[in-house]
């Protein structure tokens, strides 16, 4: 294994834990809610089916995060993106996690930074599923399919 030092960034990734950690905390105090973003989205795009029924706040939470990399722009560069995937395995990758989503009852937000907090042994049991999805996929991309 290999470590990028150019890439190593703990300030930037201990700020931006602070800050998620403290937009879940406000968001939990505020509104009394789990600041899970699969459940935002459901309920905003329930407010689009039934209109009045407070979609408001979680419409007001998903602009703030498509807003946050153009603020975040003011202070420092972002980051490049780069993708080694095409489009088939983009939309792949999203269906797959849309049906975990699903099946989980929550998303890594939800589950692994507010469900952890408050010592959720349904949410430890998603992290460690999702995670351990996720380490057995990179090893198998990595180490078994030939050309990856």
């Amino acid at each position: 294994m290999h470590l990028d030092w150019n890439a190593f960034t703990p300030w930037a990734s201990l700020a931006g834990g602070l800050l998620i950690g403290l937009a879940a905390a406000l968001y939990v105090l505020g509104v009394g809610r789990i600041a899970g973003i699969a459940g935002i989205v459901a309920g905003a795009l329930h407010s689009l089916r039934r209109p009045g029924t407070g979609g408001a706040l979680s419409w007001a939470f998903l602009i703030g995060l498509a807003l946050a990399p153009w603020a975040w722009r003011l202070a420092a560069p972002l980051p490049a993106v780069r993708l080694d995937v095409g489009a088939l395995g983009l939309i792949g990758a999203g269906l797959l996690v849309g049906f975990g989503v699903r099946l989980g009852n929550g998303c890594t937000s939800g589950h692994g930074v507010c469900g952890l907090s408050r010592l959720s042994l349904r949410s430890l049991a998603n992290v460690l599923a999702f995670m351990g999805a996720g380490a057995l996929t990179v090893f198998v991309m990595r180490h078994l399919i030939p050309g990856v």
